[in-house]
């Protein structure tokens, strides 16, 4: 039966499990509707999200009368525990990809789910449905060893072991079994290229192996997020959005995914407003060095660092917003017409076309993460300075330019002000690196550009009549990028332009507590939702500003968005009360940090008397 529109899950029901190189996202009632193996942007082998009943999913869940009652994250980790109860029984389901030593760059690629008995005699039934290439290819079911199956289609493979009694159809496996106090049925997915199993076919696992990889997850997990420097009541939600960056991580390269689906509608209820966000931008390479840097976690924001520059050193003319986790180029759209969608929110896409537009905002995102590496103690070699160098030539050379803009917007290129502040900003940060590192660079002549940068901005860029800067050149209206225009070294947060800057975003653009992005028709139909990084980066402003009371109630507005176990959704419907758009989403949990981080710096300045 199809269970169109409204019937499919709200993806508040579900939780995020990742390896750092491949992700899932498990329902609220036990069952993976969605799974990207062996990377973030492979085809789906269980897609259920966007195909209800095509898609394919794993399922784990009691025979008769039951609740999904209570499910957290064990601390400091993505290894979901789910309680499952009955009347006189009562179970928890385990769920995680394992980890190991190593694991950076030879994964074990296995998703494990492990019943565990508590009390009574729970009857449960195990289905495994997979449905390679986003549901549109059945697999062979084939019979490894005495326990041992494979599900295999086109390219792909699964391997599936468990220690209960497998009955296999002609393209799913399926179990019912019954577990005790103290004791566990394991349940083993590891992907496989089908070649490798003809050339050497798989071994069975035992439940002490299983139990020991589980183990090691745990305490890798563990070890890591001690890394932190958190306190206060606001760091378990701090770790929280830390260890969804780290999932979203991948682990060859140091890119972070935006988000590890596609496709999820900005719109709920509309066909459009569908994007893929399985890819790494620039602009959240500056975020992250910022945000994860400055709560302990300098290795992960060192190796996204690495990984920007090392994907776009040499290109300045070919410069791209977005990139494969690879550090791919070609990450070109495709629609795939055959599957439901989400709600019925067709189409569904493959890839991001954002990649081949012009976002003159690049180059100070570029320049910036190269000042913040700097100020940490890293001064640019010789290569980076002749990227360094190039960029800064590119900025000054193509700021009169209009351009897509940080919200990628599909419709004609506009002269968006916060893409010429970034311009600017690349000039700003490469004069200081050449002063600091006592570099040759064509200072005149950049020192020029940026002084008309200015002149323009405050011009062009600046609604006088109401005190405000704008959008766009030459039109009253703001957004919510502005709210950015301080970090960029431009205007300070307690300029009064920028005070009232604030207040006209929060005024124009609220949306029942949260902000949009903008009001300004991009072509495209659906209302979107309110877009959760804004109103983050209003908290953050706020308590820049020194209204902390304000930034408090901003802060908890946005929080309130979240799900019982911690994740934010690209946007969020408030007529519906629920998420939208792509889920986990990277630069919301980046939002988050750099928001608490302000806010609590705020609250100590106000306690001393400083404020």
């Amino acid at each position: 039966m199809s269970r169109r529109g409204a019937a499919y899950p709200p993806l508040s029901d579900y939780a995020f499990l990742s390896d750092s190189h491949s992700s899932a996202l498990v329902s609220r009632s036990g069952s993976i509707d969605w799974c990207c193996t062996p990377r973030f942007d492979s085809g789906a082998c269980f897609a259920r999200l966007l195909d209800w009943e095509h898609g394919g999913h794993c399922s784990i869940e009691p025979v008769g009368r039951s609740e999904f009652a209570e499910r957290r994250y064990a601390d400091g980790t993505l290894v979901l525990e789910t309680d499952v109860r009955a009347r006189n029984a009562e179970a928890t389901i385990i769920d995680c990809f394992t980890l190991r030593r190593g694991g950076a760059l030879d994964p074990h690629r296995q998703l494990v789910r492990v019943v565990e008995g508590r009390r009574g005699e729970m009857r449960m039934r195990l289905e495994v449905v997979p449905r390679f290439d986003y549901g549109d290819l059945r697999p062979w079911i084939r019979r490894e060893a005495a326990d041992v199956y494979s599900a295999i289609g086109g390219n792909d493979a699964l391997v599936v072991w468990t220690d209960a009694e497998l009955e296999a159809g002609e393209h799913e496996l399926s179990a019912e079994f019954i577990v005790r106090p103290g004791e566990r049925i394991r349940l083993s997915l590891v992907y496989a290229r089908p070649e490798e199993l003809d050339r050497e076919p798989p071994e069975a696992l035992r439940g002490a192996e299983v139990d020991r990889r589980l183990d090691e997850t745990l305490a890798i997990w563990r070890r890591w997020s001690r890394k932190a420097r958190l306190e206060g009541p606001r760091a378990p939600m701090l770790l929280r959005s830390a260890t969804v960056l780290k999932g979203l991580t991948y682990a060859p390269t140091g890119a972070v995914a935006a988000a590890p689906t596609t496709s999820i509608p900005e719109a709920l209820g509309a066909r459009t407003r569908n994007w893929d966000y399985r890819f790494s931008w620039i602009r959240d390479s500056t975020f992250s060095v910022r945000s994860l840097a400055e709560i302990g976690f300098e290795d992960e924001a060192d190796a996204f660092r690495r990984f920007i520059q090392r994907s776009t050193a040499g290109h300045v003319e070919d410069l791209q917003i977005v990139y494969g986790v690879g550090g791919e180029r070609r990450i070109g759209e495709q629609d795939l017409v055959d599957i439901e969608g989400y709600r019925g929110a067709t189409p569904v896409r493959v890839g991001n076309r954002a990649s081949s537009q012009s976002q003159l905002d690049v180059y100070g995102e570029l320049l910036n993460l190269a000042w913040r590496w700097h100020t940490r103690g890293n001064s640019p070699d010789d290569d980076l300075w002749k990227f360094i160098l190039a960029l800064c030539a590119a900025a000054a050379r193509r700021w009169r330019e209009p351009d897509s803009g940080v919200w990628e917007w599909r419709a004609r290129p506009l002269h968006f002000t916060y893409s010429k502040v970034m311009c600017w900003s690349a000039l700003d940060r490469g004069l200081a690196l050449a002063q600091d590192c006592m570099r040759e660079a064509p200072t005149a002549r950049w020192k020029r550009a940026r002084g008309e940068i200015r002149t323009a901005v405050e011009s062009r860029g600046y609604d006088k009549r109401r005190g405000v800067f704008r959008q766009v050149f030459g039109r009253n209206i703001v957004d919510a990028s502005l709210l950015m225009l301080p970090r960029t070294g431009f205007v300070d947060y307690t300029d009064e332009r920028m005070v009232r800057t604030v207040d006209a975003v929060r005024e124009d653009m609220n949306d029942r507590g949260l902000l949009r992005r903008y009001t300004l028709d991009d072509g495209m139909r659906g209302r979107e939702g309110a877009f959760l990084a804004c109103s983050f980066w209003l908290a953050e402003c706020l308590a820049q500003q020194g209204r902390t009371r304000e930034a408090h109630d901003a802060f908890e507005t946005a929080m309130a968005t979240a799900n019982d176990v911690g994740l934010f959704a690209e946007e969020y419907d408030t007529r519906r009360r629920e998420p939208c758009g792509n889920y986990p989403q990277t630069l919301v949990h980046l939002a988050h940090i750099e928001a608490a981080l302000a806010l609590a710096e705020a609250e100590r300045r106000e306690a001393s008397g400083l404020s």
